[in-house]
């Protein structure tokens, strides 16, 4: 049950982060981006792999623009960050 109001908790964190100013955006989403796959892994040994595929569906989602700026970074590229 704990892990749920866990997950419940990061969704509505996830989405008052997105209310926020841009520039004010990026430690909390940095955050809330590194408990992402902790959660994941929570759910995937507690209710199973295939609810767990769907939370990191739900995850690359919310989370896409993010991922690609990470990617884009890891690959040496140069990515704009938006103002």
């Amino acid at each position: 049950m704990t892990l749920l109001w866990l997950c419940v908790l990061w969704v509505f964190a996830s989405v008052g982060v997105a209310m926020l100013p841009i520039r004010r955006q990026y430690v909390p989403g940095v955050i809330l981006l590194l408990a992402a796959p902790v959660l994941i892994v929570m759910i995937g040994l507690q209710m199973g792999w295939l609810i767990a595929a769907l939370a990191l569906a739900a995850f690359v989602s919310m989370y896409r623009n993010p991922l690609k700026f990470l990617i884009a970074k890891l690959r040496g590229q140069n990515p704009q960050v938006p103002e």
